[in-house]
């Protein structure tokens, strides 16, 4: 391991935030504790009773563990960062969002199976708005798939490539989106875990880098009501024994096995139940509607980018399936692993996929099942489908729960500026 000073140790919560700590390298290697009742924190600090947050039980604390070997250069003077696991009284935190992601993994490998992971994120540049708040970034001359000083006119997205490879985290490609000033960021694919830890540091990493020029880089899925929105698609393919990539049969007409169309009929199956957890705040339904390319439509295409599963053109070793539902807000861990264990539950069960979208998803489609209209509605749908629930992990469903719908109590309660502009005229 390089001398570090110090490691600033991490793990992903329940609202897709870092937390951790900094620790001296000299005492790293010990790990560090947390208070378990950040599983009951919102957004605002409040908390909640939720389940596994321990807060009527005395707020105990959970170890947090890490090997130094997985210490990896941070983007901050003299230090190290790492992302570790939590553990409660030895035993792993079943509702930890890493530790669902590994029990995916798991579940897929029970199977003989290696899930392997690509990312695509897409964010919008913010500046400050000169009375407390954030606006658009001002970029005039910008255009899609723009480079260069016309869509990055301080140079923000070289210093973010340029420190991502001090660190170790594979960039595939960064360019700008449709709208502006959105940007889409993809990693190169990995191991499942390795490019969620990839992902989940690069978002942390982005954002400071954007503090430091007094920016904001948000994910969240729909900052603008007049413009697309920012999802977070998980691309994966599987891996047999031989490593091979078991999503290809060359012999088949359109190059795809049988094991990639039960997984495609496992995410089409349990479309309804993972949204919530795709897309986990009262703002990504403003995304997801139709025509928006965002994963609203429960179907599935050839290079089809109007669909929720995507298959893109490629074959053989590149096959992969294309997951469009989660929103940019989304936990990386937790969309990721929807995602593997809908299409496990695809592959258990021996589904049949139905009939591929051939019409537009802009006017027409070919099926009438789509996400829940609402945060409230999602979580419904994700606690009825039981069979999901038991698969992603009972424990962090209830959890989840228990947070989302204190938050969207908070909304439905909240007074609104559109409410009192739109109203009090005339009323």
């Amino acid at each position: 391991m390089t001398n570090y000073k110090r490691i600033r140790a991490l793990f992903p919560d329940h609202l897709g935030l870092a937390r951790g700590k900094y620790l001296p390298a000299a005492v790293a290697a010990n790990g560090a504790r947390h208070c378990t009742a950040l599983f009951a924190l919102a957004f605002d600090r409040t908390m909640v009773p939720a389940p596994g947050s321990k807060l009527l039980e005395g707020l105990p604390d959970f170890d947090l563990k890490f090997s130094m070997d997985e210490v990896r250069p941070g983007w901050e003077p003299d230090t190290g960062v790492v992302v570790g696991d939590a553990f409660y009284h030895g035993e792993p935190l079943r509702h930890a969002p890493r530790s669902v992601l590994r029990k995916a993994i798991a579940d897929w490998e029970a199977l003989g199976y290696q899930p392997i992971v690509g990312i695509e994120l897409e964010a919008f540049v913010m500046q400050p708005d000169g009375r407390g708040g954030w606006t658009e970034w001002h970029t005039p001359t910008a255009y899609v798939y723009g480079t260069g000083h016309a869509v990055d006119p301080v140079g923000l997205f070289d210093e973010i490539m340029a420190t991502a490879d001090r660190c170790g985290l594979p960039i595939e490609s960064i360019n700008s989106e449709y709208d502006t000033p959105q940007f889409e960021m993809t990693l190169v694919h990995d191991h499942a875990l390795r490019a969620v830890d990839n992902i989940f540091l690069f978002k942390l990493m982005a954002r400071e880098i954007a503090a430091k020029h007094g920016l904001l880089l948000t994910f969240i899925g729909k900052p603008f009501a007049d413009r697309g929105g920012s999802g977070l698609h998980v691309n994966f393919s599987l891996r047999d024994k031989y490593g091979h990539n078991a999503m290809a049969d060359p012999e088949a007409p359109d190059g795809l096995s049988k094991l990639a169309h039960q997984c495609i009929a496992g995410l089409i199956a349990h479309h309804e139940g993972m949204t919530a957890l795709c897309a986990p705040t009262v703002n990504a339904y403003k995304r997801l509607k139709p025509a928006q390319l965002a994963g609203f439509w429960a179907n599935w295409g050839y290079d089809h980018r109007g669909v929720t599963v995507r298959i893109p053109h490629e074959r053989g070793k590149a096959t992969r399936i294309e997951h469009r539902m989660p929103d940019g807000a989304a936990s990386p861990y937790y969309a990721t692993a929807a995602v593997l264990q809908a299409a496990r539950l695809g592959v258990v069960n021996n589904l049949t996929p139905p009939p591929a979208e051939e019409q537009d998803c802009l006017e027409h489609q070919s099926t009438n099942r789509h996400t829940p209209t609402n945060l409230s509605a999602a979580l419904e749908a994700l606690e009825a489908d039981k069979e999901f629930v038991e698969a992603f992990s009972p424990e962090s469903v209830a959890q989840f729960v228990a947070t989302k719908r204190a938050e969207w109590e908070k909304f439905a309660y909240a007074v609104t500026d559109w409410e009192l502009k739109y109203y009090l005229p005339f009323l």
